[in-house]
């Protein structure tokens, strides 16, 4: 049996939300081993003179604090 965590990170990129996604995963994985799995609660974009500027996530990622 394992104990898990989630954590929720916030995380944007200018190319896509699937960058965006990779993104957050990094950021978490400088502090945070064994992560399990990333789930995206909510997507938007930022728009700028009618084009898209930014997309961001809002990543639930799960990751393991103990094996029992």
């Amino acid at each position: 049996m394992s104990i898990l965590k989630v954590i929720e990170v916030l995380a944007s990129s200018p190319k896509s939300w699937e960058d965006a996604t990779k993104e957050a995963v990094r950021i978490a994985s400088k502090t945070v081993k064994e992560i399990r799995s990333v789930y995206i609660q909510e997507m938007s974009v930022v728009v700028k003179n009618n084009e898209i500027a930014e997309y961001r996530v809002n990543a639930k990622i799960t990751f393991e604090v103990i094996t029992l």
